[in-house]
């Protein structure tokens, strides 16, 4: 069965509970006089409460309500939030310049709004050592707390410990701020254009009315 509404002469019923362009509640009319008031205002009438005693049915532009209800869908799906879970390995004995890089990485994951799952993983002796992995994701997530928190606490996983942490910033909201970014940078860009231009123009003006000092 189709989704979309009955209209115009597809509707079949002796009378509507018609609703006029602005909203406003006309009544209950016979159908030929709300296809009559339709014609008068070229518009379409559409049966809006299929399941309604009688049927409600409004006087509308019908092809431009599909357009715009077509744009507000592909607008919900553009800024619909998936949750995502990044992965970020470790060692208990990282050196410092790889755990900058790697703290690097869930910062960024952070602010798009994702969640982040640390893994420690241990090797050989390592394992006896569970609380060098533990005092390390504490440390990672002391690091990281303007950013996001810790959604789930430290464990044991076999040879691994995992930690989860989660974003304070929700991905729709990070979204968004990650396109105001964007559009600024953008203007700033053609906002320096012409700027440019403009000094290099001046400096063109004065060329030729400078004349040489030296004969």
């Amino acid at each position: 069965m189709s989704a979309e509404p009955r209209i115009n002469d597809r509707i079949r019923v002796p009378e509507v509970r018609l609703v006029g362009p602005s909203g406003e509640q006309v009544g209950i009319v016979p159908l030929a006089k709300a296809l009559e008031l339709a014609q008068e205002y070229d518009l379409d009438l559409v049966e809006v409460a299929a399941s309604a005693r009688p049927p409600v049915c409004k006087l509308m532009d019908y092809g431009k309500f599909k357009y715009e209800s077509a744009m507000k869908a592909r607008e919900a799906r553009k800024n619909q939030a998936h949750t995502v879970i990044k992965e970020m390995k470790l060692r208990p004995k990282i050196d410092p310049h790889d755990y900058d890089t790697k703290k690097g990485h869930v910062v960024r994951f952070l602010k798009q709004g994702d969640k982040v799952k640390i893994t420690i993983m241990f090797r050989g002796r390592e394992q006896s050592r569970p609380e060098l992995g533990f005092r390390l994701l504490q440390r990672l997530a002391s690091d990281v707390e303007d950013l996001g928190f810790i959604e789930s606490n430290p464990k044991q996983d076999g040879r691994n410990m995992i930690m989860v942490l989660g974003p304070h910033k929700k991905k729709t909201e990070a979204m968004a701020e990650a396109r105001e970014a964007q559009a600024a940078r953008k203007a700033e860009r053609q906002g320096n254009t012409p700027d440019a231009a403009s000094e290099g123009d001046a400096a063109g003006a004065e060329a030729p009315g400078e004349t040489p000092s030296e004969g």
